[in-house]
């Protein structure tokens, strides 16, 4: 029989396990706008919290704004104390939007679902369908450039 050496993962040092989601890779954590238009993201491994990564997601999106970012709204994942002073550091009042537990089904929430959307979007681009890069710069850049691709789609009727 031959000799066949361990094969490392394709997402390299940086991925993860979460056990809650049974999902090995790379969580990616997103700011949009009102829109749904990506303005900045990060990524983690998948074992780490959601609410340890609000910190270096505000001031990337204090950066780009100027400073003009005032409100954000999250899910029910970012309700630590951790992150809402880390958002608190970035001069940004970190609003959560939570789900009433009275309710069952689906409940469309004021401002929850304006990221999804955007993950929707991305999810069509294969490369983004599963976690094969290595470099986690390399994941940022092909959410941007699944970004700018999305909105010169939507400019097309404009000029066509």
């Amino acid at each position: 029989m031959p000799f066949c050496p361990r094969r490392t993962p394709e997402s390299g040092h940086r991925a993860g396990f979460d056990g809650a989601k049974k999902r090995k890779g790379t969580k990616v954590h997103l700011a949009v706008d009102t829109l749904g238009h990506l303005s900045t993201l990060t990524t983690s491994p998948a074992n780490e919290q959601d609410p340890t990564q609000v910190e270096a997601l505000c001031h990337n999106a204090q950066e780009l704004t100027g400073g003009m970012l005032e409100v954000v709204f999250a899910d029910q994942g970012d309700t630590s104390e951790h992150a809402l002073e880390a958002a608190r550091k970035s001069n940004i009042e970190l609003v959560v939007v939570k789900r009433l537990d009275a309710s069952r089904g689906f409940v469309l929430l004021p401002k929850r679902w304006v990221v999804e959307p955007s993950l929707a979007w991305r999810s069509r681009f294969r490369r983004l369908g599963r976690d094969l890069e290595r470099l986690s710069s390399t994941l940022v850049g092909f959410h941007f450039v699944a970004a700018c691709v999305l909105l010169l789609i939507k400019l097309r009727p404009l000029f066509g």
